[in-house]
């Protein structure tokens, strides 16, 4: 028997790769390069906010301190000129004899002292110092030849000269204001006030406070920092340096370059600036980022620049950036186990397929029992019958808990409707005596008015025990009774105790139709209202508000007080029977169970709210019998 060889011949090796294990050596790197990517992006936009909320703050900073650093420029303004308006310079311009020259330098040697200044002198026409106020020092002006210096020839020619420069008698920087003196139209001579400004650096570095002050030259003349002070933010060319050496404005000192790392222009005026660590500006382990905000100097070519570290700024968006990477992480494995879950689920529902053919076999077997089932339906029904009695058997015992409440209620009302009758029995008692008296006297017209005060009298003891009969007796299932109605009964069984608490009502409701019994509904505001005085009773300004609105069929009147409100622990339990916050035997804790229960069988709801501002309010909510309510009343 002969074998066919191709039956035999092993298959050749499948080259497709398993879906399953392309996710598993694919999905890794991508959450991998998400990450990386979505925390750069949170990096940079962090970053860049927060540079954006720097610029703000610091543009303020810059605005006052620039304001700070004109202001002690200017108030030497004056002084040169000041001279141009003294005797004695003219004299000694004129007549330079030594005893004019002692003069004026005792003059300038008072008004540098008063001034706070740091040298003022008085030049000829030739550059040559005539007076001075540091002649009394071994290194005085005096008689120095400074025609060299810009100031003077700006000043020779009726110019403002305004020069920063370091002295070429004693190596001091400065900042020297130069004038012209005239006399009959013609400059006779030069006055110079020279102030020092390393007083602005001491109290920038006590504020710790990063800024310089760069002049026309791009020369760092100013700075908070010392290894700075000297140095050029702009290249400078060699032609610019040959002027610079022959005019000794800086005197010898080398002029280096400072220059950034990097440097990356964010708006006008508004650069950010990388220092390397081990330059001179600082000596951290890390490179050093600013935010550099320049502002020019009013009246001079000078311009003020303030540095913003963005160290503290750089951890926090690194710590943004970490932060994306790694909630994208976890949302990333959130969803990994959602999808592997509903893997799960899918295979759980062709389970329950599988279980739903062997429930439709057991369903044809219980077909076969209908008989134990109909036994098992009879006895339900005899069950149902059995709850029916014991549900109207709660329904009568309600009905009894909510006489024992109405009964409770007047108890506790015994006292202020005893008040509320001994009145009237007094006021009785007096005015028939008076009357037989008024009678006998023939005073007919008197005794006829105290016979209708005993009239009205009588009214109102009527009217309360009314009222208390009306309340105590039995209410309906069913029946419709009168908002406004039932207010006024509530406050009149209430009206000793609202008269006693000097109470504010605020009326804000409409009298409206409700399907509720009337009692009960008089029981429902009673209980209501008194937890409402008694939650006020240590307010000084007890306030009570009533108010009203339609909705949805139903209308619903909010009963609120300012009292001192219901604690969270006692919350959980205000409407379980029996429960009671007042002390000693002042409650059943039946009022608010009854209560809601006699809204709810008549399809409303109570309910309570606790406001923010305090006090507590209870929602009753009935249903209308008029879709549309009255007026307000």
């Amino acid at each position: 028997m002969k074998c066919d060889p191709p039956l035999y011949r092993a298959a050749p090796p499948s080259l497709a790769v398993k879906p399953r294990l392309i996710r598993h050596l694919l999905l890794p790197p991508l959450i991998i390069a998400l990450m990386i990517g979505l925390g750069y992006a949170g990096f940079w936009i962090s970053e860049h906010y927060g540079i954006r909320s720097l610029s703000e703050n610091g543009q303020r900073q810059l605005e006052l301190h620039a304001r700070a650093v004109e202001s002690e420029i200017s108030k030497y303004t004056y002084l040169p000129s000041l001279l141009e308006l003294e005797s004695s310079v003219s004299e000694l311009l004129d007549d330079p004899s030594p005893e004019h020259r002692q003069t004026v330098n005792d003059y300038l040697e008072g008004l540098n002292r008063r001034s706070r200044s740091r040298a003022i002198y008085v030049m000829d026409t030739t550059g040559r110092v005539m007076a001075t106020s540091n002649w009394r020092d071994v290194d005085s002006y005096l008689g120095e030849d400074l025609s060299f210096r810009a100031y003077f020839q700006n000043a020779i020619r009726g110019q403002p000269g305004r020069f920063y420069g370091i002295g070429s008698t004693n190596g001091e920087p400065g900042y020297y204001l130069a004038h012209g003196l005239e006399e009959h139209g013609k400059i006779i001579g030069v006055a110079v006030v020279k102030v020092r400004l390393e007083a602005m650096e001491e109290r920038w570095q006590r504020a710790r406070l990063e800024a310089f002050v760069s002049d026309e030259n791009g020369i760092i003349i100013l700075s908070s920092d010392p290894a700075r002070r000297l140095k050029s933010v702009v290249p400078l060319s060699d032609e610019t340096k040959e002027k610079l050496a022959r005019s000794l404005q800086y005197y010898w000192f080398p002029l280096n370059e400072l220059q950034p790392l990097a440097r990356e222009t964010l708006a006008e005026g508004v650069e950010k600036l990388t220092f390397p660590a081990n330059s001179e500006v600082k000596s951290d382990e890390e490179d050093i980022s600013y935010l550099a905000q320049t502002r020019p100097l009013s009246d001079t070519p000078w311009n003020f620049t303030l540095l913003t570290p963005l160290q503290d700024l750089r951890r926090e968006a690194i710590n943004q950036g970490i932060l994306v990477a790694v909630a994208f992480a976890l949302v990333a494995f959130l969803l990994i186990a959602w999808n592997e879950r509903r893997k799960v689920i899918a295979t759980r529902l062709a389970a329950r397929e599988a279980l739903q053919e062997a429930n439709n076999q057991l369903e044809r077997r219980i077909t076969e029992r209908t008989t134990d089932l109909r036994a098992s339906n009879e006895r339900l029904k005899a069950q149902i019958r059995e709850r029916r009695q014991a549900e109207e058997t709660l329904r009568r015992a309600q009905d009894e808990l909510v006489q024992a409440g109405k009964l409770a209620a007047i108890g506790q009302m015994s006292t202020s409707i005893a008040h509320e009758l001994n009145q009237p029995l007094a006021a009785l008692r007096t005015l028939s005596g008076n009357t037989v008296r008024f009678l006998e006297r023939g005073q007919l017209d008197v005794a006829s008015t105290n016979l209708k005060t005993i009239n009205e009298l009588i009214d109102r003891m009527g009217r309360i025990t009314a009222s208390l009969r009306s309340f105590a007796r039995r209410g309906d299932d069913k029946g419709q009774a009168c908002l406004g109605k039932a207010v006024d009964a509530a406050l009149q069984l209430l009206g000793g105790r609202v008269e006693s608490v000097h109470l504010q009502l605020h009326r804000e409701f409409a009298d409206v139709q409700v399907q509720i019994d009337q009692t009960r509904l008089e029981q429902i505001l009673v209980n209501l209202i008194g937890n409402a005085l008694d939650a006020m009773h240590a307010q000084p300004l007890p306030e009570l508000w009533l108010e009203g609105d339609e909705f949805d069929g139903k209308y619903r009147l909010r009963v609120r007080d300012n009292g001192h409100g219901i604690d969270a622990e006692a919350r959980k339990h205000l409407f379980e029977p029996f429960f009671t916050t007042k002390p000693g035997e002042q409650g059943l804790g039946l009022g608010l169970t009854l209560s809601a229960s006699l809204a709810a069988a008549t399809g409303g709801h109570l309910g309570v709210e606790h406001p923010a501002s305090g006090g507590t309010t209870f929602v009753l909510s009935l249903p209308l019998v008029s879709p549309t309510p009255a007026e307000p009343i």
